[in-house]
């Protein structure tokens, strides 16, 4: 149950009604509103109080990013807005090797229309002899790169122990899919003030990746935008499944914005750009996919990194899409 409270009101005599009735509860505030959640509703949904605005019964299990109670949330990253009619696209690196290379990679995703830098400085690796990223300097690396082009930064976290440290070069903090349901991670993320990307879990269903964010959300930072990245399934054609259909139902579930990675589930270059454009079909909001000068030589994932002309060329047929469904980019 969520009850929106009145501007300015005091709660406390609701807090109490609530203790009485045994339920749970949490106060947040976000979207400029102070909520209080509480559950279950079965002990609550009778209680009255003067501070109430509005009480709402979310029948999903998760209230905050339940679209039952807000229509449409648009995320501002360093004043690129994710959510709106506009499609955001953020491009870069897997991991970034060194400032040169990261300079190049910017000035030509931007050229061809990107609007933000993705790259990573910690790499969560499955083999723990591979490239690992270069840590704070990646991150400072990224950082003079940013504010010579004007591409706001999107990496990712990985440790609690670093949340401080990213947030202070990020605009936007990635969680990936293996940190996906790091419940101690995902809390600390929601302390942040930065926008959030959020990835699936590669063994996550549409609403235990939903019911996650919830986690981000009762810190009180509605500014998440969630990723689909492919699950794994049976099928070894490609690295991961791309889940359109689960794609397009979470955007009929959540008022969150929604973005789709289209490397991971690939693995190969040759098939990054239907993926993408599929993406854009399906109600995309923001793509996040992984260029590089020299893909054969990347330190990480070379196999399904676009370089720069394939980069260019996607961007040209992503903005007819776009385009044909009432978007741009």
């Amino acid at each position: 149950m969520l009850f929106i409270l009145k501007e300015g009101s005091q709660y406390s005599s609701l807090i109490e009604k609530i203790r009485d009735s045994s339920a749970s509860y949490r106060v947040v505030d976000i979207y400029g509103l102070k909520l209080v959640v509480a559950w279950p509703d079965s002990l609550v949904e009778k209680i009255e109080d003067q501070s109430i605005k509005v009480k709402i019964k979310v029948k999903r299990p998760y209230q905050l990013a339940s679209n039952e109670w807000r229509d449409k949330t648009i995320v501002n990253v360093g004043g690129i807005e994710v959510g709106g009619r506009g499609i955001v696209v953020a491009a870069g690196p897997c991991a970034v090797e060194d400032e040169e290379q990261m300079m190049e990679i910017a000035k030509a995703v931007k050229g061809a229309g990107a609007h933000m830098l993705r790259g990573g400085a910690f790499k969560p690796r499955t083999n723990p002899y591979s490239f690992q990223g270069l840590g704070e300097e990646g991150l400072k690396i990224l950082k003079r790169v940013s504010d010579s082009v004007g591409l706001p930064i999107v990496t990712e976290l990985m440790d609690v122990r670093n949340a401080g440290l990213i947030a202070r070069y990020a605009d936007m903090i990635q969680i990936g899919a293996r940190n996906a349901q790091n419940y101690t991670l995902l809390r600390e993320a929601g302390k942040l003030n930065k926008p959030i990307l959020f990835k699936r879990g590669f063994g996550m269903t549409v609403e235990e990746w939903i019911l996650s964010a919830e986690y981000i959300l009762l810190e009180g930072n509605g500014n998440i935008v969630l990723c689909e990245r492919g699950i794994r399934t049976f099928e070894k054609s490609t690295r991961f499944t791309l889940d359109i259909a689960g794609f397009a139902v979470a955007k009929t579930l959540t008022h969150l914005p929604i973005a789709l990675d289209p490397s991971h589930p690939a693995g190969r270059r040759d098939i990054v750009e239907p993926l993408a454009l599929a993406g854009i079909a399906a109600g995309a909001d923001m793509l996040i996919i992984e260029v590089h000068t020299n893909p054969e030589k990347a330190l990480s994932d070379s196999e399904q990194q676009l370089n720069i002309e394939q980069f260019e060329n996607l961007m040209k047929k992503a903005k007819a899409i776009a385009k044909a469904i009432g978007r741009y980019i």
